[in-house]
């Protein structure tokens, strides 16, 4: 039988189906035959999903690793990116403690495509701190259970989809005419516990497939659910920052205290001016509520062998609930009206401690509600024309629909505390002490109150022609087009609102104005009446704080203080920077060679030609506040060639060169500019931006040495040829020609826009990169040690990455009172890490297995920081998994896994030189216990 071109579009998912591992359709389909002296042996479980790997990879001619699941809702891990960290090259990056997102080769997420079922689709979430509005693909949307295999493609062929630097990612679902005839159920439940929220939630999945007896008609279902809730706890700088303070050690800054006059020169105020001190100083807790439900379905039909029609469709909803609670100082825009002393500056000119006086002491309570729903509805008709021709045609839909109803902070404020005290000495566990109580209603007043909900929604349409003609043995040509409609579109508002002075609340209710009385009472200083009735008490739990840190406070009672302020009545207005639309079409083809055969005694497989694209491309947003509208178009054509020699029948060497290409990011395309007023920021969009084009090339030799074992290399470099940069300059607001009208209410800009200087930012084509380095990979099992060590195996690898980019950054002031100097600096690309580790130690036999599984990432830089930092980032991470598995019958299984067993605590940081403490959190171990069953 030949290899069809659909093996192309889902190579995981069919080789896995070939090996009888895939979508867990009973005892024969758990076992995968191997040789060994010529004697049969029987692989099962874990290892035979390793092998069904192996034989992904080993059977490619480009570069390729996969996973493939050895049963339903046994995947290696219990979150796709999670268990895409195993494979050599590839990290990821967590948000609440789940794996969210991927960087491969060192390359991040907006360089990776993503295909389900073959299709490219975008999936996007709100797990974090942000909602994601850019090309990156979020895997914690969908549940692991889902899925049958995932198939990573490092380097490029013309047949493959384009837009990818880093590499094209194949999450595959259900094959049902893969599976054995008649019915096949399969039933699994956990429990998911977390120590540090102590909560117990439901996780459950179940598959339902049918084949015929003629096996000419298959159908399948599966589902998958679950629901928990973590709590993230630490403490957060909210960057650090230069600026003068009204007096230090008891020595004025100012001719006149608080607000106006001129500054005095002193050695005290000139250091703590220079010294960077921390913008918000604060612990607290961030609690995660989640919950997913997906669906997928699968119907096949193949009348003959020469032809094979498949429906598939896949449904998730991925709900969360993220809510925060702080107790901090607002030093960030206030510093001229505190009064410092006591401070220390440490050798990299940081304020490691200090006392404030007349200090912004705050608390802050925050709620998010988000939803996405993403679901992709495509159609697959494989057909056979004869002997020597095969053609595919394929199409279909996905959206994915972010929405965010809620997103809610309520502010309380004393505006000149006494005594509060933070201390950075031991940097990642600072000593944060309130002088002033925090627990009396009498000592705040309601000062911000803001929401901003908003909607992202990714859209594509697909639709395919592949065809393939066998010429003569050992060669083959292959040809198709390709049209792609991808639409993306933010919208998001704003009733942010700052009360105004002498607790006017007119604007909250829709005026401009402010006035000593309102309908909620007498006025205030500030902003409006606490009381114990609106508020909550919170206390911190284990966030990793020293004795002496103040751990209760109080916060604002979401629900009542909405209904005292009418807060969602109110008319929310746009949130300039977040408007905006981009609009893909892209129509291309390719011209693919495939050959293989031998020359001068030495075997080889090769395929390789051109892929041509035409992009259109629509740019909206607002600019000043009126729409723009921008269109381009431009065109790629993109050679590439993979070659693989077999000297030995149990190695290959392998090579590739190809021109590739990644469309420029999102956010960057957007006409106009967007405004941060807590900051002082504005940064404008580009939409003629060029994609980010580069030359790759990949070597490397893998060596098969047993069965179900591997030792490789691979040796990597991209030449970046166009890589959009930042352009950094200083300014007042009215140098940018935005009216101020696109300023955010509650930010301290919308007060005094001209209040110190702004940090003005653009992108545009920067002169490129250069990335290169090395992976190596073992994976054998323990065959060759005595009695039941035998059953032990083990997996790891390595990668060494590094690249070099030119950035145009902001760096700290030299001069009291200066602006951040704009200069150029050399370093990695952004999401990088120079090294990496991951390792497995697994046991298995017929009853029992166990697999223990460690993670390191090396640290980063995450992107160009602010306020004078140059960059911030991740220091290193390491995270240890692990799972025991007990088969009762031969239809039930018990299971326990553990997830982060060591509680590793999330580091960032801001500043490259300087490492200085931007968040330091943890998120507890997860326990999950459960059993499963199949028939």
């Amino acid at each position: 039988m030949r290899i069809s071109t659909r093996s192309r579009l889902r190579a995981g998912l069919a080789l896995a189906a070939a090996s009888t591992l895939a979508m867990a359709t009973a005892a024969q389909a758990q076992d995968a035959p191997a040789e060994e002296e010529g004697e049969e042996i029987v692989v099962t479980g874990f290892r035979a999903s390793l092998d069904a790997a192996l034989n992904v990879k080993r059977d490619s001619v480009s570069s390729v690793d996969a996973i493939v699941a050895e049963d339903i809702a046994k995947f290696p891990d219990q979150n796709l990116a999670e268990s895409l960290q195993r494979i050599p090259g590839i990290s990821i990056q967590r948000d609440g403690g789940e794996g969210r997102a991927i960087t491969v080769r060192g390359l991040g997420a907006q360089f990776t495509r993503v295909r389900v079922n073959g299709m490219e689709t975008v999936a996007t979430s709100t797990d974090g701190a942000a909602a994601n509005r850019d090309r990156a693909f979020d895997f914690n949307v969908f549940a692991s259970e889902l899925f049958s295999s995932i198939v990573v493609h490092k380097t490029a062929e013309p047949s493959l989809d384009e837009g990818s630097l880093g590499a094209v990612v194949d999450l595959n679902t259900g094959n049902p005419l893969g599976g054995k005839t008649g019915f096949t159920f399969a039933l699994s439940g956990q429990g998911s516990y977390n120590d540090l929220s102590e909560n117990v939630g439901p996780r459950v999945a179940g598959l339902i497939s049918w084949k015929s007896p003629s096996g000419t008609f298959g159908a399948s279902v599966s589902a998958a659910y679950s629901k928990g809730d973590t709590l993230e706890l630490g403490n957060n700088s909210v960057r650090w920052a230069q600026a003068r303070f009204d007096q230090v050690n008891g020595v004025n800054c100012f001719t006149t205290a608080n607000s106006g006059g001129t500054y005095i020169p002193s050695a005290g105020c000139d250091a703590a001016s220079l010294a960077f001190h921390p913008r918000i100083p604060r612990y607290g807790q961030i609690e995660h509520r989640r919950e997913r439900l997906g669906v997928t379905g699968s119907v096949q039909w193949s009348p003959t062998e020469a032809t094979k029609v498949s429906i598939d469709g896949l449904y998730s909803r991925f709900k969360e609930d993220r809510e925060e609670q702080w107790g901090e100082v607002l030093l960030r825009s206030n510093e001229r009206s505190i009064n410092l002393s006591n401070y220390t500056i440490d050798s990299t000119n940081t304020m490691v401690a200090g006392t404030l006086n007349d200090a912004w002491v705050r608390t802050e309570h925050y709620l998010r509600k988000s939803q996405t729903e993403f679901y992709q509805l495509g159609g697959t008709w494989d057909q056979d024309v004869g002997e020597n021709f095969r053609f595919t045609l394929m199409g279909g839909f996905s959206k994915s629909d972010a929405d965010i109803p809620v997103e809610t902070t309520f502010v309380y404020d004393d505006r000149d505390a006494q005594n509060y005290r933070f201390d950075y000495t031991n940097s990642r566990h600072p000593i944060l002490t309130f002088g002033t109580s925090v627990t009396d209603p009498a000592n705040f007043q309601l000062a911000e109150i803001r929401d901003r909900p908003s909607n992202v929604t990714n859209k594509f349409q697909t639709a395919q022609l592949r065809t393939e003609w066998d010429v003569a043995e050992g060669f083959t040509v292959k040809a198709g087009g390709v049209y792609r409609r991808f639409e993306f579109d933010s919208v998001a508002y704003t009733r942010d609102t700052v009360v105004c002075g002498n607790g006017g609340v007119d604007r909250i209710l829709g005026t401009v104005t402010c006035s000593p009385t309102s309908a909620f009472g007498p006025a205030a200083i500030y902003g409006l009446p606490v009381t114990a009735g609106r508020s909550d008490l919170f206390t911190l739990g284990n966030a990793g704080q020293p004795s002496g840190t103040t751990t209760q406070w109080l916060v604002p009672n979401i629900d009542a203080t909405a209904a005292y302020t009418n807060l969602y009545s109110r008319v929310p207005t746009l949130d300039a920077g977040n408007n905006r639309a981009v609009s893909e079409t892209v129509k291309g083809g390719y011209l693919q060679f495939d050959a293989k055969g031998s020359l001068f005694g030495l075997d080889y497989a090769f395929n390789g030609g051109v892929r041509y694209a035409r992009t259109e491309q629509t740019s909206s947003g607002l600019s000043s506040g009126a729409p723009v509208t921008v269109d381009r178009t431009y065109e790629d054509w993109l050679p590439s060639f993979n070659l693989a020699l077999f000297p030995h029948k149990d190695i290959v060497i392998r090579a590739a060169m190809a021109n590739v290409l990644t469309r420029p990011t999102l956010g960057n395309l957007t006409p106009g500019g967007s405004v941060d007023g807590f900051n002082y920021r504005v940064t404008f969009g580009n939409p003629f931006l060029d994609p980010f084009r580069a030359t790759a090339y990949d070597l490397g030799i893998e060596w098969y040495f047993a069965p179900q074992s591997i030792a490789s290399v691979a040796v990597f470099k991209k030449d970046i040829q166009s890589f959009p940069v930042a352009v950094v300059r200083n300014g007042t607001f009215a140098s940018t020609g935005l009216p101020t009208s696109i300023i955010p209410a509650s930010s301290p800009a919308a007060i005094n826009p001209e209040g110190q200087v702004w940090t003005i930012t653009s992108i545009g084509n920067g002169t490129g990169a250069e990335l290169k380095g090395i992976e190596l990979s073992v994976q054998a099992p323990f065959k060759f040690l005595p009695g039941f060590l035998s059953n032990f195996g083990a997996i790891a690898n390595a990668t060494f990455v590094d690249s070099t980019a030119v950035y145009t950054v902001a760096g700290p002031s030299v001069v009291s009172g200066g602006g951040n100097i704009s200069t150029t600096r050399e370093g990695t690309l952004f999401g990088l890490s120079k090294k990496a580790f991951n390792g497995t130690l697994y046991y298995e036999d017929k009853k029992f297995s166990a697999r223990v599984s460690v993670s390191y990432r090396g640290p980063y830089v995450d992107q160009n920081s602010g306020t004078g930092n140059v960059f911030e980032g991740y220091n290193a991470s390491t995270n240890i998994d692990a799972s025991i598995r007990y088969r009762l019958t031969e239809n039930i299984e018990l299971s326990v896994e553990g997830v982060n067993l060591t509680d590793d605590y999330r580091d960032r940081y801001t500043d490259l030189d300087a490492n200085r403490n931007y968040e330091y959190n943890h998120f507890g171990r997860t326990i999950l216990f459960g059993a499963r069953f199949k028939m």
